[in-house]
């Protein structure tokens, strides 16, 4: 392994992280509707879990409202017994076969502890970034002890990978900032 290839290897991990945690804030809901905050919601479809995608149509009614059509008939009241009995704090009702979620309001102390979610989320993804580095030098540090670079370009590549960190750090906290102004807009 060379040096470009620790580089390369650590570059696509560490937007991986950063891709990971932009999925992991977008299910963290604001204020709006939107159909995403539904995906980790499971229905019981014949025996087993399955997610809500998997045996509903899920749209947005307006920007408060997500509605959900079910492909069959008998599985309006399933779907809305899981979207109830999620952790999400919603309340489903039910319109013939469309099943009406409205978004409730979000209470200052809401937006508070989820800031605090979004804060933590970052925390996680830094790390990982933080671990990635580790690795990626561990690799430069192993190639410099089995004699295959130099010094200098051991120092190099240790250079370069903590500018890519510092960078993907970056991101990060950018992520964090402007997901925590969504949170807190009224």
């Amino acid at each position: 392994m060379s040096i470009a290839d620790i580089k390369k290897n650590a570059e696509q991990k560490m937007a991986r992280s950063v891709e990971s945690f932009k999925n992991e804030i977008h299910k963290i809901r604001t204020g709006r509707a939107h159909p995403g905050i539904l995906d980790q919601v499971q229905v019981d479809y014949y025996g087993s879990d399955v997610p809500i995608t998997q045996v509903a149509n899920v749209t947005l009614l307006d920007a408060r409202t997500i509605s959900v059509q079910p492909w069959e008939k008998g599985m309006g009241a399933k779907i809305e017994k899981a979207i109830r009995e999620s952790d999400l704090g919603l309340n489903p009702s039910t319109q013939g076969d469309l099943i009406r979620v409205p978004m409730p309001a979000l209470t200052e102390e809401r937006r508070k502890d989820l800031t605090k979610v979004v804060r933590n989320a970052g925390e996680d993804a830094r790390i990982a970034v933080r671990n990635l580095r580790r690795d990626a030098n561990e690799h430069a540090k192993r190639l410099l002890k089995d004699k295959e670079i130099s010094e200098d370009d051991e120092r190099r590549s240790l250079d370069e990978v903590q500018k890519l960190t510092d960078r993907t750090i970056a991101e990060i906290d950018r992520l964090v900032t402007a997901k925590e102004a969504e949170v807190m807009a009224v």
